[in-house]
């Protein structure tokens, strides 16, 4: 028989452990669950684990859904948490995350909650997950709370990824456009240039003006490159300082069909992400706090923010929502009914499933009208210096006959 040091918490939520002699380490674990004691680590005696260092960086959104989905299987059949961690650190593949569990796994064993261990790793999980996972080792009911978060992580995890597409395909799509462009005219006008200038023809206004933009690129095209890169600089410094973020992230939501998109897949995420937490136990203004956290545009953090003040002062959420002229109107009325039938939780799970159906059309159709409009843009614009290069050969040929 071996000897298993053990660590858990009684039915009163006191944390106690000691040593037991038992055959194995499950022997050993059912013997404390009959004394109804709720197991956080069982190891046998003079077996020592060591944690690396942790570096920095942020943990893969996709990688954290798994880890998750994973924890709360094993946690439902029964498994202690150290052991869980153990074996969940031992699969991962990114050494970040291996470290990030791993220390976890010891400050558990430690005596600390699972929540308190993940909160010294923001990179990894962040306040909407421990606070969930608190909320789960309060109510007893961490298994059904980590599936929740599985769940929640893949749906935004989707919802980012149409964030994405909605901005970095138009962004693609004309920074390929200015390319083609810009090497015509760097590379291709030049020759022209020099041909109708050995023919001494008479150039038409068009051309002209073609060819001087050709002279233009030629000449400062360091400065141009190199204005290029100061403008990217200087504007995502710009939109690392407050008044920044909300000068542009206003400008987005102003955009034309752009602008939509992404108010709709700001109510989106507003939606699960408040329902995950209210349905989880999370306290309403501990909930609108973190939701405001992740809202991911400016405007609409600073009106969830301006809602949390208005319900810590009495108000319903409902009221001051309308209010911010953020939401729609329908989305604030079906929070007011799901605020009076004791729902809201249901409801804002309603209401994001419905917008993020609609953010998948809005994109799959903005993908569709992109196409058209960028091919006739493209078109256009090289047409147009096609026909002003040819227009000189059609007077030359005129005139020969």
């Amino acid at each position: 028989m071996a000897q298993f040091v053990w660590k858990g918490r009684t039915r009163q939520g006191g944390t106690t452990g000691g040593v037991l002699v038992a055959d194995s380490k499950d022997l050993a674990i059912a013997d404390l669950r009959r004394r109804q004691i709720d197991v956080t680590t069982v190891k046998e005696k003079g077996k020592e684990f060591a944690v690396p260092k942790i570096g920095g960086g942020k943990v893969n959104a996709r990688r954290l859904a798994i880890f998750t989905r994973q924890f709360s299987v094993m946690i439902d059949a029964g498994l202690p948490l150290v052991q869980c961690l153990e074996i969940l650190g031992g699969q991962q593949d990114s050494r970040l995350f291996q470290k990030i569990i791993l220390a976890v796994r010891q400050d558990v064993e430690a005596g600390s909650s699972l929540s308190e261990a993940m909160r010294k790793h923001p990179k990894a999980f962040d306040d909407l997950f421990v606070n969930m996972v608190a909320a789960g080792e309060a109510g007893g009911i961490l298994d059904t709370i980590l599936r929740r978060l599985s769940t929640y992580i893949e749906k935004a995890v989707k919802l980012a990824g149409q964030v994405k597409t909605a901005l970095i395909y138009p962004i693609s799509v004309l920074s390929v456009a200015g390319i083609v462009v810009f090497i015509i005219l760097w590379k291709v006008i030049p020759t022209f240039a020099s041909l109708f200038a050995a023919l001494g023809a008479e150039l038409p206004l068009p051309t002209r003006l073609v060819i001087k933009a050709s002279n233009f690129v030629a000449s400062y095209i360091v400065f141009i490159v190199a204005g290029f890169f100061a403008v990217g600089y200087f504007l995502k410094r710009y939109y690392a300082t407050y008044r920044g973020r909300r000068v542009i992230d206003g400008l987005v939501l102003k955009t034309p069909i752009l602008g939509e998109i992404m108010k709709k897949i700001a109510v989106a995420r507003f939606c699960r992400t408040l329902a995950t937490l209210i349905s989880s136990g999370v306290p309403i203004l501990d909930g609108l706090e973190i939701t405001a956290k992740t809202a991911g545009n400016a405007i609409v953090e600073d009106a969830i923010m301006g809602v949390r003040k208005s319900v810590e002062a009495g108000r319903t959420i409902a009221e001051p929502l309308g209010e911010t002229k953020v939401f729609p109107s329908m989305v604030v009325q079906m929070i007011g009914v799901g605020e009076q039938t004791g729902a809201l939780d249901a409801m804002l799970n309603k209401i994001a499933e419905f917008y993020e159906e609609e953010v998948d059309n809005a994109v799959t159709g903005l993908m569709k009208l992109m196409e058209p409009v960028m091919i006739a843009i493209l078109g256009t614009v090289i047409g147009t210096i096609v026909i002003a290069m040819y227009m000189p050969m059609f007077d030359l040929i005129n005139k020969i006959n």
